[in-house]
């Protein structure tokens, strides 16, 4: 079989996480992708197979016998390709610690914090990489993410803080001034913005404050975090956000939360598959610190 008879390797990574997972819906949260993403992956699977791959089941889905099939070979395939680079990793002795997190939290929060971090911790020697889906640990030493529990039971976990997210708009926002003197439920009437990874934010926090989770009407969706708040902050609505992403926009003025942030469950985490590494406990002490703004 030649390169161009092989199916794409996202749609296999799809594939695999609905199967293993029994669920389109859990495996776009798994993937940090939409619902929709998944079952179009799939389907581009199914159509150049000529088969079906899976029957629903309930709410969730059961591979066929041909989807049967292709998961054990994914799964296979996988932990080869995870092992091989592991063991090419672990050949790298005097490499530097390698950090993965969501290009948005690099962006807003990490690189901010760099020059700190380096005096702080003068003895680690740091590489960072941004990850296209932050939830996965294939490539990096140890990934700074936020997750909501239960996580896998491989993951070596330092749990750093919870997750609080909560609504920001810029004073150029053309309604500021009037939105700043009403109650939270005054969004339901509000365009809100949001990332199209992560729509379930606004209902999240509704739900959080009291209100219904249908009652926040999301209209602009944005493919990252980085570019919501660059949005808001530019005045084009109101925005979603864990709090610690836009502290420095806080502080400075450039952003306003007026309505506050509320815990979502969901856990600032240091993750790695790896134990007994004296830098990865040096690093998850200082982020947990930097996160308590001490």
């Amino acid at each position: 079989m030649t390169d161009r008879e092989l199916p794409s390797l996202h749609a296999l990574r799809a594939f695999e996480a609905a199967a293993r997972l029994g669920s389109m819906s859990l495996a776009a949260r798994e993937l940090h992708v939409t619902h929709g993403a998944i079952s179009r992956q799939v389907r581009a699977l199914e159509e150049a197979l000529g088969h079906p791959l899976f029957r629903r089941q309930g709410r969730g889905v059961e591979p066929t016998t041909a989807g049967r099939q292709l998961q054990e070979s994914c799964h296979a395939a996988f932990a080869q390709l995870r092992d091989s680079w592991i063991r090419l990793r672990q050949a790298q002795a005097e490499s530097a610690l390698v950090l993965g997190c969501s290009g948005s939290v690099l962006a807003r929060w990490v690189i901010p914090r760099l020059e700190r971090l380096r005096h702080e911790l003068p003895d680690l020697r740091l590489h960072l990489a941004a990850q296209e889906e932050p939830a996965a640990l294939a490539g990096v030493d140890v990934a700074l993410l936020l997750v909501t529990p239960p996580w896998p039971a491989s993951w070596q976990v330092h749990d750093l803080a919870p997750e609080c997210i909560g609504p920001v708009l810029s004073p150029r926002h053309p309604d500021a001034e009037r939105l700043l003197g009403l109650p939270a439920a005054a969004l339901g009437e509000e365009p809100l913005l949001y990332t199209a990874s992560r729509p379930q934010a606004w209902p999240d926090w509704a739900r959080a404050m009291g209100l219904p989770p249908g009652s926040m009407r999301q209209a602009q969706a944005l493919p990252h975090l980085y570019f919501l708040l660059e949005a808001a902050a530019a005045g084009l609505g109101v925005a979603i956000t864990p709090q610690p992403l836009v502290a420095d926009d806080l502080a400075s003025g450039r952003l306003l939360a007026p309505w506050g942030f509320r815990d979502t469950g969901g856990r600032w985490v240091l993750a790695s598959t790896r134990s007994g590494d004296s830098r990865v406990e040096a690093l998850a002490a200082w982020i947990r610190d930097e996160l308590a703004g001490r």
